[in-house]
């Protein structure tokens, strides 16, 4: 078959199956589990992928599942992937009651969609100049920090992130292209797709601040007080904003996460969690470092101390140009130009992004989605648009790659030029991961 009678056969693959795809979309909806707890998901997409005949490896980087077609092929390899995990929404009406876990960022569409494209293209693999292989991938919302880094102490895992994980155990050593899509209310904007977005890279900063306790009442003065070692270090931190620059888009959030051990006593034990975004590595560490005297700062002023570590969290996101105009130019078959945006600007991060420094990425934004993503407002409203249209983009997008002895991809793989290696990326990492005490 010439390349259009593949993306026809692919279409017509995913339109049979149609209600059996939705139905994988709607038990994740029902489950939802957070990163590394994700082991319902990863069964049931790992049975999804060996009824379709693939060849499944589970437990891939604590949780998440890989699907390969029997058979080693020559040529370069796509890996398309799906995130497992949820993120905690308490507020929204189809939350767990039990844990406040809810799929309010899409990642049930994009699970649901790499399973929609291994059934599409089951059948045509066999005459593409290449394979593909299927990535469930877990833990990529950066959230339940204690509960990772007690894996981390106990030896389960290496890093809090699924894609670094994973990187780190080698599973993308044999990959050439990465690529998912990821759900966005561009209806909102007048869009129905957009070929790739922006992302910003992060840090996370675990701040300890140790004050003294004291009696609240009876003899506050015989205290140091840490929560107010918090509030200061927070308005410090308020007052460095002006000094970032607006084209490298720095974002510092955070949330105290204990306030002190009880009402009466003064507290001695106060902890923080903070994000700290940016375009740019060295606008991550510069932003780093103003936080880091904010703090130093903060524990002199109170005759305190504070503990901070450091840990990595994504890099910001370079996807590739060539595959989003092949994304785009198959967009085109279901959508008018003018629905079709070349790409979003967001200043979110997606941990895609540290793949995109070391191998070419399509990292491509669908909708049949509205509210904003982690509220209670996110819903699904088209199906057709969230999973059915956008796997069959991506199903055809692989088969222009692939196609013609893989021309296309091998293309895109020699143009990329990576911004770091592997072992360079790992050194970061190790870089990025420290404790300090002030």
């Amino acid at each position: 078959m010439d390349k259009q009678q593949l993306k026809q056969a692919v279409m017509t693959a995913i339109d049979a199956r149609r209600e059996d795809i939705l139905s994988i979309s709607h038990e994740i909806y029902k489950h939802p589990e957070t990163g590394y707890r994700e082991f319902k998901t990863t069964e049931l997409l790992a049975d999804t992928l060996e009824k379709e005949g693939y060849e499944v490896e589970r437990g891939i980087a604590y949780t998440g599942c890989r699907g390969r077609a029997a058979g080693a092929k020559a040529g370069p390899k796509i890996a398309v992937m799906g995130e497992l995990d949820s993120v905690l929404c308490p507020t929204h009406p189809d939350c767990d009651a039990a844990t406040g876990a809810m799929h309010a960022c899409g990642h049930h569409l994009q699970t649901t969609v790499m399973a929609a494209v291994a059934i599409g293209l089951k059948p045509v693999l066999d005459q593409l100049g290449g394979s593909v292989d299927f990535i469930a991938i877990p833990a990529e919302e950066c959230i339940e920090l204690g509960y990772r880094d007690e894996l981390k102490r106990t030896g389960k895992i290496t890093y809090l992130s699924g894609k670094q994980e994973y990187t780190y155990k080698g599973g993308f050593d044999d990959v050439d292209i990465a690529a998912m899509i990821h759900s966005f209310d561009l209806d909102a904007m007048g869009k129905k797709v957009a070929a790739t977005n922006t992302g910003t890279g992060f840090i996370n900063k675990s701040t300890r601040f140790i004050g003294k306790e004291a009696h609240a009442g009876g003899a506050p003065w015989d205290g140091i007080n840490a929560l107010n070692m918090a509030d200061i270090a927070i308005a410090a931190i308020n007052t460095q904003r002006e000094t970032f620059k607006d084209t490298d888009r720095v974002r510092i959030h955070q949330i105290i996460t204990k306030g002190g051990d009880l009402l009466n006593a003064v507290p001695a034990d106060v902890r923080m969690d903070t994000t700290i975004r940016a375009m740019n590595v060295p606008a991550m560490k510069d932003a780093c470092a103003k936080f880091d005297r904010c703090v130093h700062g903060a524990a002199i002023a109170l005759g305190g101390h504070a503990e901070i570590s450091d840990t990595p969290g994504y890099l910001p996101m370079f996807p590739d140009a060539t595959l989003a105009e092949t994304f785009t130019e198959n967009a085109k078959l279901f959508y008018a130009p003018e629905q079709i945006s070349p790409q979003l600007e967001s200043t979110a991060s997606f941990d895609i992004g540290d793949l995109s420094h070391f191998m070419p990425i399509l990292h491509a934004m669908t909708s049949g989605v509205s509210g904003g993503l982690h509220s209670r407002e996110f819903q699904i409203t088209n199906e057709d648009d969230a999973v059915i249209i956008p796997a069959k983009i991506v199903a055809c997008t692989i088969i222009d790659l692939l196609a013609d002895d893989a021309a296309l991809a091998n293309k895109v793989v020699a143009d990329f030029q990576p911004r770091m290696t592997k072992e360079e990326y790992l050194a970061y990492l190790k870089e990025m991961t420290v404790e300090k005490s002030y």
